[in-house]
């Protein structure tokens, strides 16, 4: 079993694979979720520096952004954005943040995480469809042009 560290308390552990490997990878993007949360947190904090605030607003939006470089169904790559460049940010934000704070935000962002989030999925779901009915016009609307450009 080979294990890696990505930031602090989280860790990655290849157990070979198949769905073994993809569930560990997906506790680790749940975890992600949680620090990602407590960093939300902290950039609301007045003890945090302002290019701290500055880059955990970068780190925090590419984060909680429902739509990723590699989306999440297509197996392996679908996380592999999310546990690398995530915890790499993470990592840096780590740094710039005093710990009191962070034990402080993580606490918080641990409380708010057990609660159920409904509406959570229901504005995923919403952004889903917009994206789909974007694609959709920009399919339909590139088919007409290349059918107009055909017949002259």
């Amino acid at each position: 079993m080979v294990s890696f560290s990505f930031v602090g308390q989280y860790e990655l552990v290849w157990m070979g694979l198949g769905l073994s490997m993809i569930a560990s990878w997906k506790k680790s993007v749940v975890s992600l979720k949680t620090q990602t949360l407590a960093l939300y947190y902290a950039l609301r904090d007045p003890r945090v520096s302002w290019y701290a605030k500055v880059w955990v607003a970068l780190v925090v939006a590419y984060a909680l952004n429902p739509l990723d470089l590699v989306p999440d169904f297509i197996p392996i790559l679908g996380y592999l954005d999310d546990l690398v460049l995530v915890p790499l940010g993470i990592a840096l934000a780590l740094k710039m943040i005093p710990p009191e704070v962070m034990a402080e935000c993580r606490a918080k962002a641990a409380d708010r995480m057990s609660v159920n989030m409904p509406m959570a999925n229901v504005m995923t779901f919403v952004i889903v469809l917009l994206w789909i009915a974007v694609l959709a016009w920009a399919g339909w609307t590139g088919y007409k042009l290349l059918a107009i450009n055909k017949g002259s």
